[in-house]
């Protein structure tokens, strides 16, 4: 994917995300999704476990595998649908993707200068701070630009 194409893609990706950031809705309930739903609906450990097709005990433990986040997307799912209920799974970025990718970028970007700056202190070739920010945003600007992202490689 060009570095276009993938500017666009994140932005899009962003759009849908900001609605779920933030949002105190998708926080799992201390007790779990699992209990929170049952309960609300009046149900027994042993009434789920059979819609489900499992014992009350193995019921209980889908429960508090939950809890401890042990529990696997392919048992939530199971759940929700004897509980007549929707699995949602999405990973919601603390801040928006083009955020991290120019924070990468910058991050990169002033190790690399920071290196060049060293050597030329220390030839007494101090470049000054306006020329140095100038450098700073070419050098973020090329990096976002790049073919084939390395942004994430440890540098």
């Amino acid at each position: 994917m060009r570095a276009q194409e993938r500017a666009m893609a994140r932005k899009q990706l962003d759009k849908r995300l900001n609605k779920l950031r933030n949002s105190d809705a998708l926080s799992r309930p201390p007790r779990g999704w699992i209990k929170a739903i049952r309960e609300a609906l009046g149900m027994t450990t042993t009434q789920f476990g059979k819609r489900l097709g499992v014992s009350q005990p193995t019921a209980l433990g889908f429960e508090k595998s939950e809890v401890h986040k042990g529990i696997t997307l392919e048992t939530l799912e199971r759940a929700a649908r004897s509980l007549d209920c929707q699995l949602v799974y999405a990973l919601v970025p603390r801040k928006p993707l083009v955020s991290l990718v120019e924070d990468r970028a910058r991050e990169l970007a002033k190790k690399r200068l920071r290196a060049t700056s060293h050597s030329m202190a220390l030839e007494d070739q101090r470049v000054d701070e306006a020329d140095e920010q100038e450098h700073l945003e070419r050098l973020v600007q090329k990096l976002l630009n790049q073919p084939g992202s390395k942004l994430w490689e440890d540098q």
